[in-house]
């Protein structure tokens, strides 16, 4: 059996970061990592973090199992985080997930179950894993128009034209804030007209939103998700805290379901139930009780807010600095988005070409189709980065 395998495709991702490791030089950046770094290039552990983690170490008595959804309050408090008033509680069924990736998969394997025909519209690029997931599971998938390589902002037009050809029940997938990989995003007017199609046309609204506050901050950053929510019939909301807890390796995640018919809540959450418990039985814990315990403290919810606040604002000085130092290597203002991008990332749109030109010429390690990591840089590697963009042709 096991010498049938065939060898998978590697993931470029995973594949860059080996490359960067085996790489002698001093002098290199990664900007490929989909991970937050500080100036120090560490991955931290949050204050609030550390302090939930005292305290659940000293008053946690039991490891024994949750329930098959994950902890209630899990659910209540993320909700509250996303949603806010959005939609009504009665009118959302929610489950635990291993992170952002496993509530996205929950979500595939959701639509897969309740309309085994419905197609799934992605955003062209988007986050590499969703087209990964849904081709594993058969899923037919559709690309719509979304970033435009020459302005490097999204092309709307293009986007609307091609949602127009979706049918009835199609699903359409979006990101919620801080777009992956390209950093471009609608505002909240473009929404609404994304809104006005789902609707027209009987579509679902499935929104991944893995970087809440790192945008334009907490509650900003999910005004284009609590549009969605309030304004369709049913949907699908993928959310991590890998990102904004900096929970990474705790894979904590949440699916939530919504429905303008409260009837309908018993069977949807009795489906994800479902669903969890053939994939991994109980969703993990441990991250969801820090996050649960952070949000439910006002002192906790407070220092977390204000770290996270601190972390958007250093992504945001850093992408200012590299637009300015481009703009003072190039004479021109051509690299003027870097600065109205969101989030961690950016695409300059360039070709993997002139990548690896930059990756062999001056040790800069950034994903193939351009998208960089805005926090794998600091102050001092800027001009670096700047300068091996110039020198490259970019």
């Amino acid at each position: 059996m096991l010498g049938n395998l065939k060898t998978q495709p590697a993931d470029k991702i995973l594949a860059l970061m080996t490359k960067f490791k085996e790489d002698p030089r001093d002098q290199k950046i990664d900007l490929g990592v989909g991970v937050y770094k500080n100036a120090e290039g560490v991955t931290p552990v949050m204050r609030a973090v550390k302090e939930a983690e005292r305290r659940l170490v000293e008053e946690q008595t039991s490891k024994s199992y949750v329930g098959l959804p994950g902890d209630p309050a899990f659910a209540d408090a993320m909700i509250d985080l996303v949603l806010g008033d959005a939609v009504a509680r009665d009118k959302i069924a929610a489950v635990a997930t291993p992170g952002g990736t496993g509530a996205v998969r929950q979500a595939f394997e959701l639509v897969k179950l309740a309309n085994p025909n419905a197609r799934v519209f992605v955003s062209n690029p988007t986050w590499p894993n969703h087209v990964s997931i849904l081709k594993y599971l058969g899923i037919e998938t559709v690309a719509y128009r979304y970033f435009d390589t020459e302005t490097r902002a999204v092309d709307f037009e293009g986007m609307l034209a091609d949602l127009a050809q979706a049918n009835e029940g199609d699903v359409v997938l979006l990101h919620g804030c801080c777009h992956n990989p390209t950093g471009a995003n609608l505002n909240l007017t473009q929404f609404q007209a994304v809104v006005d199609l789902i609707n027209e046309n009987g579509l679902i609204a499935m929104i991944d939103i893995a970087y809440q506050g790192f945008g334009d901050g907490l509650d900003e950053d999910a005004a284009a998700t609590r549009l969605v929510a309030s304004s369709i019939k049913e949907g699908l909301i993928a959310a991590s805290c890998s990102k904004n807890f900096g929970v990474y390796r705790e894979r904590t995640g949440i699916l939530m379901a919504i429905t303008d018919d409260a009837a309908q809540i018993p069977v949807v959450q009795q489906n994800l139930n479902f669903l969890n418990r053939q994939n991994y039985s109980f969703p993990p814990d441990h991250g969801a009780r820090v996050v649960t315990t952070i949000l439910n403290d006002p002192e906790l919810r407070a220092d977390w807010a204000a770290e996270l606040e601190e972390i958007r604002l250093g992504m945001l000085e850093l992408r200012q600095q590299l637009a300015d130092e481009l703009q003072k290597l190039s004479g021109s203002d051509r690299f003027g988005f870097i600065a109205e991008h969101r989030g961690m990332f950016s695409q300059i749109g360039t070709t993997p070409e002139l990548v690896e030109k930059m990756r062999v010429d001056a040790g800069i390690y950034m994903v193939g189709d351009s998208r960089m990591n805005i926090a794998g840089l600091n102050k001092e590697t800027v001009p670096v980065l700047a300068k091996a963009i110039i020198d490259a042709g970019v």
